[in-house]
């Protein structure tokens, strides 16, 4: 099906902006721990690409991969509404794309829980054929200062083995699914992680933007299903080993969540290590809050090739929540010392 638009309305990028001096940079990651980088990202740079996971099969994305054999779209959506401005444009574009659908009490109506950036998105691709020309097209809409892009143009199952505890001993099963998945993990250890099909490309869009940054960022986010399946992909993990940019891992701000249950912060690091051993950093940014043994995560991060770098980035609440500002403010000095 043709679809008579004319050009495609791109945001004109001119240059780096006066003032810019973190180049271009590539974040991976999905979900909120994606857009709480983004966030941050795009007050440092006007060169910024997400690169996003498309394994979710839960809620509005897994009903509309289901029904209609597309990438989930929720993750896209979240890190298309992080690359908003904050203008009226950019916080009411954020606002339509992030609303969902209630019925009236006592309906249940087949929009419920939809988030309307997914229906957005989904036409696109539908009408364009292109998920990575629907995307530009979203984004040219939103003013998104940067782009979105899929780690695959396939959607990806994310498959894992979790250690269950019984009376009659240890039971090894397999769950299959990034909900199941993450669901499972707060009542057992995942002892292994696979990604599926094994052989699916990444985008090739993707390549090129890891290829040609200056920065790459590794989550934060669920680091199972959000930050390591960057690593599994293997063209990915190729890409991501083979790039001249510097690399900086981000943790998270709490180490007890649903698929990391009892895990420490060297755990993590350790996991990063068992599925990609080849692949190395430049900096390691944690909150302090989140490391028990300074010295035994230090020595993880050197194991890694890099350095840890501590700050306070969490929001000042205290939920497990990075504050965009003091998030962007650690990215601006790992960036300038490196």
């Amino acid at each position: 099906m043709s679809f008579l638009t004319g050009p495609l309305p791109l945001i004109p990028e001119g240059g780096r902006e006066s003032g810019d001096k973190a180049g271009s940079i590539v974040a991976l990651g999905g979900g909120h721990g994606l857009s709480s980088s983004l966030s941050a990202l795009r007050l440092l740079t006007t060169d910024l690409t997400a690169i996003v996971t498309v394994a979710d099969d839960g809620g509005s994305s897994g009903r509309l991969r289901r029904e209609l054999g597309v990438l989930p779209p929720g993750d896209l959506r979240m890190a298309l509404a992080a690359l908003c401005d904050d203008t009226d444009w950019g916080r009411t574009w954020r606002d339509v794309m992030q609303h969902r659908f209630r019925s009236q009490p006592g309906v249940e109506g087949s929009l419920d829980d939809h988030a309307l950036g997914n229906l957005l998105i989904v036409t696109l691709w539908e009408l364009l054929g292109d998920p990575v020309a629907g995307l530009q097209w979203a984004g040219a809409l939103l003013g998104a200062r940067g782009q979105v892009l899929p780690m695959s143009t396939l959607p990806l199952t994310i498959e894992g083995d979790v250690l269950r505890r019984t009376a009659a001993g240890d039971v090894l099963e397999t769950i299959s699914g990034q909900a199941s998945l993450a669901a499972a993990g707060a009542r057992s250890n995942v002892a292994d992680v696979r990604l599926l099909p094994v052989d699916a490309p990444a985008c090739p869009a993707a390549l090129e933007a890891i290829d040609r940054a200056d920065w790459v960022v590794l989550g934060p986010g669920s680091w199972y299903t959000s930050v390591l399946p960057h690593l599994m992909l293997p063209q990915l993990r190729d890409a991501l080993c083979a790039t001249s940019a510097k690399r900086c891992l981000t943790m998270n701000l709490s180490n007890e969540t649903t698929e990391t249950s009892g895990m420490s912060a060297v755990d993590h690091l350790a996991v990063i290590r068992r599925y990609a051993p080849e692949f190395k950093v430049d900096a390691v940014l944690v909150d302090p809050s989140v490391v028990a043994d300074k010295g035994a995560f230090e020595d993880a991060v050197a194991e890694l090739g890099g350095r840890p770098v501590f700050g306070k980035v969490g929001a000042a609440s205290g939920r497990p929540i990075h504050d965009p500002l003091r998030l962007a403010t650690a990215f601006h000095d790992i960036f300038g010392e490196n």
